[in-house]
């Protein structure tokens, strides 16, 4: 992956983390929180719901990290919830 592929990686994962912290109505963990947990569920999204690489959908590839990371942050509060 080029420089610029990794700088748009982070940039929808943010992104991502930002709306699904909205999304969760409070679930969210902090703005950093949120963002880390939107490139990480960038990445868990493109696993459970791969995207063509090639179609380049800037959109297509928001989508599948938001929904990657509202099921993470899901993940992560049932986790938390019972500490």
């Amino acid at each position: 992956m080029s420089g610029l592929g990794w700088i748009l990686w982070l940039i929808v994962g943010g992104l991502a983390g930002l709306i699904s912290g909205k999304l969760m109505r409070g679930e969210g963990f902090g703005l950093f929180g949120n963002i880390i947990v939107g490139v990480v569920g960038g990445w868990f999204g493109g696993w459970i719901l791969p995207v063509d690489p090639h179609s380049g959908s800037f959109f297509g590839s928001l989508i599948t990290a938001i929904i990657g990371a509202v099921i993470l942050q899901w993940i992560v509060s049932l986790v938390t919830r019972n500490r």
